[in-house]
Parts: C-alpha cells; structure tokens; sequence
C-alpha cells in the first residue's frame, strides 16, 4: 500500500513540473520580447548610438567618440501633445546629427551656426550672423591648409562656385544672397564642423532640412583611439574586422579620459 502511494506520487508531480516549465519559457519569451520592443522603441524614438568617423568636429569631437544621440530632444511637429513634452527648437550653438542631404551616406555631425531667418557671413575667419560677431570658443584653425570658403564667405563669382561647390548648391547658392549674406530660409539650418579648414558643411553642400535632423549627442560614452582610415571601409566584412582589431586592443586603445564626457 505504502509503495504504490509512493509510486503514484512522483507520476502525478510530472505534470505539474512540465506546466511549471513552460510558465517559465512562456514568462522569459515575454520578457525578452519586451525587451527588443523597449530596445526598438528607445533606438527609434528616444536615444541611439553613434561614433564619429572624421576630423571636422576636433577639437570637440575626435575620431573614434561614441557617442549616445538624444532623439527625443526635437521630436515636437506641432501636435496638440507637444507642449507637455520637453522637446526644444534647435538653437544656434547645438551640435546635431542629421541625415547629409545628397546621396545615401551616413549620418553627419556639425555645429548649427545660424538658423531660420538669419543673415551669415564670414569675414577674415570670423563669423558673423544677424550683423554680430560669433564668439567660437570651440572652432578651430589650421594656418597650413587652404579652405577657400574658410575666410570669406559667402562667394560672390559665379565661376568660382563650380570649382567648389556641391552642383546642387552651386545653382542656387546665390539665390540665398543678399547684401552679401547668406539669408537661411525657413526650415533650415547652417552647419559648420569645429575644425574650420578640414570640415565639409554648409559652405559646401547647403542648408540642413528640420526633417533631416536626427538629435543631438548627449554624452561620449566610449572613445578609442583612432584615424578617419579605420572607418573607410562600410562593408560587413570591413566593420567586422574593425571590431576585432579594436577589442584586440581595447584597453590600450580607450580614451579612458574622455568616457561619460558630456558634448556641448
């Protein structure tokens, strides 16, 4: 008697472990599935990644920053909720990322110089916007390099333009000028790099679309030491090795001093 109670007993607990299990497989494949949605939803909408391939924003920013982007900041499109949100208008001084306007290419960062409505000139390498001179305490020189849009701007010859702008500017470049200045139009912005003479931006390509721009960098959370050369090959295989080569030597590489830096 006793050992048939005893046989019965771990038969009928089977069922009950087997139940037990699939709760827990159901309660992690849930958790997981929140998690990549969360994952999907932050990278979309609130803050993502991304590192900085070239030397236009030095001093600021160097080659091999990673930075966390804040998309949320200037989320607002004029729906009856935003005013409970904390989005914000872009503003003269932001650093931003922003998808480049011509060709598929990776997102770039720059400084915003002068925004909707403002009149911009340079002028022996000083900047000025609404007839006031900019106080740049982050921009950069490099007497050795020959910029032709770094001393004066905006151009005044016609023939000069196509030598040195993106065509799709170069038309209409002028278009924009009055007074010898650059008026920015509704909904857009100029951009610059920090490091004057080595910076590909507005000067050259034109004005940044509101619809362009991605968010503002909050905080540098990983930086390694690098060149623009690194980050030339985009290819699966490229990035794979880059990624190998940098964990190689990743404690010698680190910037230990620039981590959780914040951007401004």
């Amino acid at each position: 008697m006793t050992d048939a109670a005893e046989t019965a007993a771990p038969a009928a607990a089977q069922p009950e472990r087997a139940e037990k299990h699939r709760a827990s497989l159901r309660e992690y494949a849930e958790s997981l599935l929140v998690t990549v949605i969360l994952a999907l939803f932050g990278t979309s909408f609130v803050v993502q990644a991304f590192k900085i391939p070239s030397q236009s924003m030095e001093e600021t920013l160097l080659v091999g920053d990673h930075l966390l982007v804040n998309k949320f900041i200037y989320g607002g499109r004029g729906a009856w909720y935003d005013r409970w949100l904390p989005y914000r208008d872009v503003r003269r001084g932001d650093i931003i990322v922003f998808k480049f306007p011509f060709d598929e290419h990776a997102h770039y960062v720059k400084r915003v110089i002068a925004t909707p409505g403002d009149r911009l000139k340079i002028v022996d390498q000083q900047v000025f916007v609404n007839g006031e001179r900019l106080v740049e305490t982050y921009k950069v020189h490099d007497p050795a390099t020959y910029d032709p849009f770094g001393d004066n701007f905006p151009p005044a010859q016609p023939g000069f333009l196509q030598r040195s702008l993106r065509p799709e500017w170069a038309g209409q470049i002028l278009s924009h000028v009055q007074n010898s200045e650059l008026v920015v139009p509704p909904g857009n912005y100029f951009v610059m790099g920090d490091n004057r003479d080595h910076s590909w931006d507005s000067r050259y390509w034109g004005f940044v679309g509101r619809e362009a721009i991605m968010g503002r960098p909050l905080i540098i959370y990983w930086s390694v030491d690098a060149t623009s050369a690194d980050y030339t090959d985009r290819s699966f295989f490229g990035r794979i090795t880059g990624i190998g080569r940098t964990l190689a030597h990743l404690p010698m590489k680190t910037r230990w001093s620039r981590m959780f830096r914040g951007v401004r």
